[in-house]
């Protein structure tokens, strides 16, 4: 294993990561205090949600399939990688611009459709989001087969302060939702040109290439595309659809407190979407070389310090949701507490699954994936039906803790049948790690107790976070020296 290739690709994508989320944190507290009514940031919700949805037709899992195939010829024959790409980028495009021109001459009966019809000219303006955005996480995706994944982070991180820069210039030139979503078609735009010039310049202009693909290549490519369109239409079911299900059932407002809880629990999960990320090609890479107890030993130290990291932070946000809601966003949007109180659990499932998703996906168990994730999120879908008209959009986020629980378990018993974990070890570590969670919330709970407002904030999110860095290195769970050694 080569620890500083890991922990340079670590270190960059967590930080790309931080950047595009603290550029989506400002954006959303510009918009929510500043920009846009409690509406119209709903609306906006709405729209990205059912763009969302969009896109899987205009990816089609095709990144992710080319991903893994570089992965494998690099290794077997790495005249064939530019092949690979070429035919990635092609079946791209066909996609992207049979979508596109459905949502600009479509989007107002779309509209109509989800019984929404004020998403109308947002939806004709999304037919830009959907093609902008998919280049711009295409050209990421494909450098992470390439197992380079600064460059992913050099991309993400563009994306997010051109993102930030063209929202907030946007919304001051044509004023309301229609504004933030033609900034956020311009921001990504710009970023997925430039993401696309990289990987042009990096990985296809004047690299070796065969003088035809080899045969069937195209179709491969294709045929593995199909299971990992299923996962993300199945995550697709999970994360947008029950958004556009609040703003069927409910109000554009709900939709506001929905997506901000939203906004908040993907901010939480960077360093867990930044470690999977970074490690996934490895896993796919020690076993073509026949190195399995090695890529299980990766697995379970990335566990191990996903759990430790995760719980702890699921009971403080237990905690301190409502005064942080109140002091970040304002008192109109403090309906979105008990959603987050909720989503606190999915805090820690998601962080599993950012671990481990991507490298069944490196590890050629897409379909078995893609099976578990289908079944979690019809139930999910079903669960929504049932649960946000009897309790709104707590009910929403309960839904998704509840489907999301079976799916986490599958997948972790799929990377157990190909690593063989030593699971024994791993619950005890669990165990440790509520016990380390149960002494740091009852330090913020006091902290809370003790002052009343802001300063109540201030104060008990530091303690806890020195709280549980006591507690983690006393007891043996964190060892310092590594830690450094890895961040060094």
């Amino acid at each position: 294993m080569d620890l500083q290739r890991i922990s340079r690709g670590l270190k960059a994508t967590f930080g790309a990561r931080v950047l595009y989320m603290a550029a989506s944190g400002l954006l959303t507290v510009v918009l929510t205090r500043f920009l846009l009514t409690n509406e119209q940031f709903g609306l906006v919700g709405s729209a990205v949600a059912v763009l969302g949805v969009a896109r899987l037709f205009g990816d089609l899992g095709l990144a992710k399939s080319a991903a893994r195939y570089v992965t494998e010829y690099r290794e077997k024959d790495p005249s064939q990688v530019p092949h690979v790409l070429r035919t990635a980028v092609v079946l791209r495009l066909v996609a992207i611009g049979a979508v596109c021109g459905a949502f600009a001459v479509f989007g107002g009966d779309i509209a109509r459709l989800i019984d929404q019809p004020e998403l109308a000219p947002l939806l004709v303006v999304g037919a830009g989001y959907i093609a902008a955005n998919s280049f711009f996480t295409f050209s990421q995706v494909l450098f992470q087969g390439y197992n380079r994944v600064t460059y992913s982070a050099t991309i993400q991180a563009t994306g997010a302060v051109l993102r930030l820069v063209m929202a907030v210039v946007f919304v001051a030139l044509l004023g309301g939702a229609v504004g933030a979503m033609v900034g956020y078609v311009v921001g990504y735009g710009i970023a997925a040109v430039f993401g696309l010039a990289l990987l042009y310049a990096k990985c296809y202009r004047g690299t070796e290439r065969a003088d035809s693909p080899e045969e069937g290549l195209s179709r491969r490519i294709a045929e593995y595309s199909v299971p990992l369109t299923a996962t993300r239409g199945a995550n697709v079911l999970d994360k947008r659809v029950d958004t556009i299900l609040v703003g069927y059932f409910m109000t554009p407002v709900a939709v506001s407190y929905y997506y901000l809880a939203k906004q908040v629990v993907g901010f939480v999960q960077t360093p867990a979407a930044s470690l999977g990320f970074t490690l996934s090609p490895t896993y796919g890479e020690e076993k073509a070389g026949g190195e399995t107890e090695r890529a299980a030993r990766i697995y379970e130290t990335s566990l191990r310090h996903t759990l430790l990291l995760y719980v702890p932070a699921a009971a403080g946000m237990v905690l301190v949701a409502e005064p942080a809601i109140r002091l970040v966003f304002g008192e109109g949007y403090a309906g979105a507490a008990p959603v987050l109180q909720v989503f606190a659990v999915y805090v820690v499932l998601q962080a599993i699954t950012f671990i481990t998703s991507d490298a069944l996906d490196f590890l050629g168990r897409a379909r078995s994936r893609a099976y578990a994730k289908g079944t979690a999120s019809v139930g999910n879908f079903l669960l929504n039906l049932v649960l946000i008209p009897a309790f709104g959009v707590a009910g929403a986020a309960a839904a998704t803790v509840v489907t999301h629980t079976g799916y986490v378990a599958v997948n972790v018993a799929i990377i157990h049948s190909e690593l063989s974990l030593p699971l024994g070890r791993v619950l005890r570590h669990f165990a440790a790690t509520v016990g380390v969670a149960c002494v740091m919330s009852v330090a913020v709970y006091l902290a809370l107790t003790a002052a009343s407002g802001p300063l109540a904030v201030v104060a008990a999110v530091p303690l806890g976070v020195v709280v549980w860095a006591a507690v983690s290195v006393a007891s043996g769970l964190v060892d310092p020296r590594q830690v450094a050694s890895v961040l060094s």
